[in-house]
This record gives structure tokens, sequence and C-alpha cells, in this order.
């Protein structure tokens, strides 16, 4: 019999990527989010990828009843939660906002999967490890003070998930990700900010396309080779596999221990300098950018140290950045066409 896994914020850029990877793997998906901070358009890239339409639920994680429900109406084996505020720099300006949405989300997704024996895979990032002695950083890195809300409100759910796993015999997984860019090798699904997009890749697509004046570099001054923050940067379809990876583990039985963290990222250290320079090379385009004040909430570098998934999980990042520049920029040429299409 096939197992089900619920996607929260499966409309977004992760949880869409993620989305196809299951279903190709043989999984059945429900998608539910609240569409805060997306459309329909990865959604109905989803459907046109695999052929066919998946169930989808428009609820707020933050309403406990229609999680409960959600969980009622469905036999779900396992659980990705993805339905979180995720901009750094906002959550420095609007902690309340995150703390609220961030948590409370997830405390309602584990009283519901205690309740109903699901599986959870919590969808952490590498800010939990804040600014780290040193780099790489493995799984056994000393978690550092979060360096802004968003990074703490990670640390706070890794947190609620190990303490649920050690009380109610549950299982789960966090993966630790690190910068996910680029989209799917169709181009019908990617990421898709709304407004001005606070991560790097869709602005710098947004500006070759002439959406956006300059991007802006934040900080030249750290302590880094050029002078920029050096980030470990990972194709959002690698990403979506590692998840696949982890679920499968988890339903198999397969777990070492109740409850497991994972990196995922190359292991390969690029400065934001050396991405423009990629992106420029492999797009063949010239972008016009500036160098800016550094920004809150930025840690100088960090880069996984990824053995640990590649030997229990069976996972390893394979496409290079040049590829995944090229798809990000075949998305946003996508959305172009889509754009004069539409008018």
């Amino acid at each position: 019999m096939k197992k089900t896994v619920l996607v929260s914020g499966g409309a977004g850029f992760i949880g869409s990527h993620v989305t196809v990877e299951l279903s190709q793997a043989g999984y059945d998906v429900v998608i539910a989010d609240n569409m805060s901070n997306c459309d329909d358009t990865n959604y109905k890239g989803v459907c046109a990828i695999l052929g066919r339409k998946l169930p989808f639920e428009n609820i707020d994680f933050c309403d406990a009843a229609a999680v409960s429900a959600l969980f009622d109406k469905y036999t779900i084996d396992a659980v990705i939660h993805f339905a979180a505020y995720k901009a750094v720099g906002e959550s420095v300006a609007e902690p309340l906002m995150y703390y609220k949405n961030n948590l409370g989300s997830f405390l309602n997704v584990l009283e519901a999967s205690k309740n109903h024996g699901t599986h959870v895979l919590f969808s952490s990032s590498a800010t939990v490890y804040g600014e780290p002695e040193k780099a790489p950083v493995t799984e056994e890195s000393p978690r550092q003070p979060a360096t802004s809300p968003y990074g703490n409100t990670k640390q706070m759910c890794e947190d609620f998930l190990r303490d649920c796993v050690k009380a109610y015999g549950m299982h789960g997984i966090a993966l630790r990700y690190f910068n996910p860019i680029g989209a799917h090798p169709s181009a019908l699904i990617g990421e898709l900010p709304r407004g001005v997009p606070n991560n790097l890749v869709p602005f710098i697509t947004q500006t070759a396309a002439g959406k956006r004046e300059c991007l802006s570099i934040f900080g030249n001054d750290y302590p880094t080779p050029d002078g920029t923050c050096l980030r470990d940067y990972i194709d959002i379809t690698d990403l979506a596999k590692a998840h696949v990876c982890a679920v499968t583990r988890m339903i198999e039985n397969r777990m070492d221990e109740p409850y497991e963290i994972f990196n995922v990222g190359t292991g390969r250290p690029v400065s934001v300098l050396e991405l423009v320079n990629a992106f420029e090379k492999v797009n063949n385009l010239k972008l016009n950018y500036r160098f800016a004040a550094r920004r809150p909430g930025d840690v100088v570098g960090i880069w996984a140290d990824p053995s640990l998934a590649e030997r229990k999980l069976g996972w390893k990042a394979v496409r290079t950045v040049e590829e995944t520049l090229a798809s990000a920029w075949a998305w946003e040429k996508h959305l172009m066409e889509q754009a004069l299409q539409d008018k």
C-alpha cells in the first residue's frame, strides 16, 4: 500500500520541489498551504510536471482545529513541515510575528502527529549554528546563540521535536539545510518571492531580467578571500531528494535513534561575489550590482560537512553551481514568458 506524506507549505519554493520528488518516488502527497507567501504558480507547475492533480488543502497551520481536522481527513504516514516565515532580516524587524507563526504552527503539527502516530520531518536550517567557531560544521558542532529570531525559531522547533520524540515515542528527523538555490530542470517550478526578494538568487535573476534596477551585495569587508560572505549553495532538486531519503528512512524504520539530525549541503563554500560572477558567466549576462552595508543577522561564513547524510541517508549533492544557476535563469525566463502570455 502506498504511503502518504503531508507537505505543509507545499506550494512554496522548497515544498513544491519536495512534492515532485516524493511523488516520483512513489509516495502519495497531500499539499497544504495557506498561500500567505506564494500564489498557485508552483502548485500548477507540480501538477504539470507529474501530469496529474494532487490533493490541495488551503489551511493555516496556526489553526489547531484545522490541523487536527486535516490529520483526521487523511491517513498520513509522515509530515514534512515547511509552513513558516523565513526571512532573516524581516525576523529581526518583526520578532513577534515570527515567534507566533513559526512556533505555533509547528506545535500544532506535533500535537496532531502525536495523536495520529505520524512521523515528523522538520525543515531546519544552518542558521541554528549561528556564527560557527569553525567550518565546515558537522551535526556535532555546537549550536551558537541564534543571530536572528528566524534562526531562534529553528533552534526552538528542533528542541520541540526532540522533546516530543522522547516523551511520546514519536520518530523525527531534522534536516539542517544550507542555502537552497535554483529551480526544477523543467523550469515549471522555482523560487517565486512576493515583493522584493529576501534571498540572493531571485534578486540576481530579477536584476538580470530588468525587474530590479540594481543588486545589492551586503558587505564587502568580511574576513573572507574577497570580502563577501561565504555560503554553501545547494541545488533545490538535490535538496528535495534528501527529504525523500529521510522520509523513507523513518517509514521503513531504519533510524539509528528515534530523533536524528542531518546536514544537507554540498560542503563547498562559495562567496556571494563568486556566485554573482558564476551567474554572469554561465548565462552570458552582465549584472548591475553594487556593494552595500552589512545586513543584520548575517554570519561571515558557514558551510556543511555533509558526510553523515551520505553515510546514513545514502544522499549526496550532485549538481554543480553552474547547472543550478542556469536553471534559476531558465525559471526566470519562463516567468517572463508567462507574463507576456497573460497580457
